[in-house]
């Protein structure tokens, strides 16, 4: 890709970004599946069961993180093609690398503004303190790339019902999170638990706020980024293949 078409490339994503935050932030599943489902879903699992600050606030605003990222992104493709307005985006100067990116965005836009919410209110009601501010912001930022960016590999598979990609992305998130040490730190996981936990980016993200708030880690930080990064573009990568190959096949 040459640097006069990059840079089309990345001018065009803000515009994506931009529409996508307009349109869809209050659609009610992105608010009901993004927002308040994390929310009720901590709440059955850790109120009763006397967690720790360092194991509650970490929590919390990791499951804000990552439903926020990945809750737009399953649904703008569906809705896009139920609509017939993803082909006519394609059919402007705009690629799918563009349009996807722009997806991605939007996701990182409303990931980082909730859970910034959740963040301030473990400053509030649980006397949090920020240790690592710059590992903090980072880990959000690259966190909240890699949630958008896998939230935008659920929308993938070539449909125009938002309801399938609610299943799907459900199949595939709630797994992630119960393997993850959100809910038990991962020191105190078993044998088991500890092997299939790298498996999880969610992992690395909830192993570096609770080093940057509480100074509590499994991992050393930069592999927890390191890896972070690389689920990023993986799902990205993959996202962008199958969308590419979903348009050849005129699907």
């Amino acid at each position: 890709m040459s640097q006069p078409i990059l840079l089309q490339e990345l001018r065009s994503s803000p515009v994506i970004a931009e529409k996508d935050t307009r349109i869809y932030y209050i659609k009610p599943p992105v608010i009901i599946y993004g927002i308040l489902f994390p929310v009720f879903f901590f709440l059955a699992f850790g109120l009763g069961k006397q967690l720790l600050p360092y194991v509650l606030v970490p929590g919390l605003v990791v499951m804000t993180l990552f439903f926020t990222s990945s809750s737009v992104g399953p649904l703008v493709t569906p809705w896009e093609r139920n609509a017939r307005t993803y082909e006519r985006l394609l059919a402007t100067p705009v690629s799918v690398f563009s349009l996807l990116l722009g997806d991605v965005l939007a996701g990182i836009i409303f990931g980082l503004a909730i859970s910034l919410v959740s963040l301030a209110l473990g400053f509030i009601f649980f006397a949090a303190r920020v240790a690592h501010p710059f590992l903090l912001a980072g880990g959000m930022f690259f966190s909240s790339l890699c949630f958008s960016s896998l939230g935008v590999l659920l929308s993938s598979p070539a449909t125009e019902a938002p309801s399938k990609a609610i299943m799907l992305s459900a199949l595939v998130r709630f797994p992630l999170i119960f393997i993850s040490g959100i809910f038990v730190p991962l020191e105190n996981l078993p044998y088991w638990g500890k092997l299939i936990a790298p498996i999880s980016p969610l992992t690395y993200t909830t192993d570096i706020i609770r080093y940057s708030l509480y100074e509590v880690r499994f991992y050393p930080s930069y592999l927890s980024m390191a890896a972070i990064l690389a689920f990023s573009l993986g799902f990205f990568s993959l996202a962008l293949k199958v969308h590419q190959r979903n348009l050849a096949k005129g699907i």
